[in-house]
């Protein structure tokens, strides 16, 4: 009798039971998504890769229980070895507009300066890199250039072969306007000099083909701004705000210049909370304005202590509440690119000119 069930044990049925499983944030099944690799049948052991949309999915376990217990309830089956592996998935605006080796670009701004927004941009990158991404973030703070300190690198490798070589800090490549510049001189770049700077950082750089580029972007919305969103489409932005009660205002002058810009705007982080500046403006502002709210950083010396010294949170204390509310960031900033690129239709190609002649 048992023999009989293994012999129904096929792949297409290991298949059909895989397509009764959903992955939650896309809402479709893993084989119609694609995301199902290898199915392996040796007598009653089953084994298959599930191809992830990013490493930094919050719902891996969830999404391998299902897929376990769909193909575990198959006759015949003993064991099920799964094997996650993940593949993120390209915002195909960039390729089609820029030659270079970045599949997602994704702002980090603010409606003002000193809300922390270079702590929440170093520490996301971070934490996507420490879940297995291949990750770049790019300081184009023109104003204060501070992502090279943050990360503890202070200047470039020579040049290969015409390209800038990014140094390589936390598993994170670096580039930064600062590198430009001699230290402590002033940035006063406008119009072509500076568009023509911004789309060199990116365009100029050796980057290693980067699942996430992650952007620290000038406060408010200047030069430095129009022409990063002019030089390449960016997949996504998000708004770093204060846990005080202007956060709504400041807020909302982030998601209008993003809007203007036509960048979607994945949500809004609320930093800097605490006994000093309070809770809850940030998360009120994202409600008020109906976006998502990503998540709070409380305020504590080690974040300061860290960036001063090179050292970003999530690596300078890893279990600290803090790292674990940046990587709940990360996660979540993952998904939404998923989703996003999941959504965004494919780009259409240009029709086929044929030369029938005279």
């Amino acid at each position: 009798m048992f023999g009989k069930l293994e012999n129904r044990l096929t792949k297409d049925a290991v298949l059909l039971a895989l397509g009764k499983v959903q992955e939650p944030e896309l809402h479709q099944d893993l084989v119609t998504l694609n995301m199902v690799k290898d199915v392996q049948i040796e007598g009653g052991d089953v084994s298959f890769t599930v191809v992830l949309t990013t490493p930094a999915c919050p719902l891996r376990t969830q999404i391998e229980q299902e897929a376990r217990a769909a193909v575990t309830r198959l006759p015949g089956v003993r064991q099920v070895n799964i094997k996650m592996d993940a593949q993120v998935r390209a915002d195909n605006r960039i390729s089609s507009k820029l030659d270079i080796p970045v599949k997602n670009i994704i702002a980090v701004a603010s409606g003002k300066g000193g809300v922390g927004k270079t702590t929440v941009a170093v520490n996301l990158a971070v934490a996507l890199a420490q879940m297995g991404a291949r990750v770049g973030i790019l300081d184009a703070d023109i104003y204060g250039p501070n992502v090279p300190m943050m990360m503890g690198v202070l200047e470039m490798p020579p040049p290969q072969n015409e390209k800038l070589i990014p140094p390589v800090a936390h598993g994170v490549e670096v580039m930064s306007i600062g590198f430009l510049v001699p230290d402590g001189e002033p940035l006063i770049w406008r119009g072509p000099m500076l568009h023509k700077a911004i789309r060199q950082l990116l365009t100029d750089v050796a980057w290693d083909n980067l699942d996430y580029l992650i952007v620290d972007m000038p406060p408010g919305t200047g030069d430095a701004t129009l022409s990063l969103a002019q030089s390449v489409p960016m997949t996504g932005g998000i708004i770093v705000s204060t846990p005080q009660a202007v956060a709504l205002s400041d807020a909302t002058r982030g998601l209008t210049a993003f809007q203007r810009l036509e960048v979607p705007v994945m949500g809004i982080v609320e930093n800097m909370a605490g006994d000093i500046f309070g809770v809850g403006g940030g998360e009120r502002a994202a409600q008020q304005l109906g976006v998502p709210f990503l998540g709070r950083i409380f305020l504590t010396s080690s974040i300061r202590v860290g960036g001063d010294s090179g050292q970003p949170s999530v690596a300078f204390e890893a279990d600290s509440e803090q790292s674990i509310a940046f990587r709940a960031l990360a996660e979540k900033v993952a998904a939404q690119v998923s989703v996003m690129n999941a959504r965004r239709p494919a780009p259409q190609k240009a029709p086929i000119k044929l030369d029938m002649g005279v």
